[in-house]
């Protein structure tokens, strides 16, 4: 019994060690999985349209501090006022792995 207690709790601490690594992968598929309200209107090829700005490749924590402004209203505009209102701090995150991912024209 103390020995298949050790080697859960061995298999458990190894597990937990690339956790990390996954959990980025599992972010930026997230990202991808959020991204289609964003390329309605954002390109995904990195250039800018009239008004809207190119969001790929921006550094990670820019990303989210937008969104953030976006969401509390810092920054108005009512259609990223609307859309961030839905999204959490984690989804803000994966956004923004999955576009810096991407690279600009």
């Amino acid at each position: 019994m103390l020995k298949n207690l050790v080697v859960g709790l061995s298999l458990i601490s190894a597990s937990a060690s690339v956790m990390p690594a996954a959990q980025a992968a599992g972010d930026r598929a997230l990202g991808e999985y959020l991204s289609n309200t964003c390329v309605t209107c954002h390109r995904l090829d990195g250039t800018s349209q009239e008004g809207i700005p190119s969001i790929t490749n921006w550094p990670n924590d820019q990303f989210v501090a937008v969104l953030q402004a976006y969401r509390s209203k810092v920054r108005e505009h009512q259609i990223m006022n609307s859309l961030t209102s839905g999204l959490s701090d984690a989804d803000m995150e994966a956004l923004a792995e999955y576009f810096g991912s991407l690279s600009r024209k």
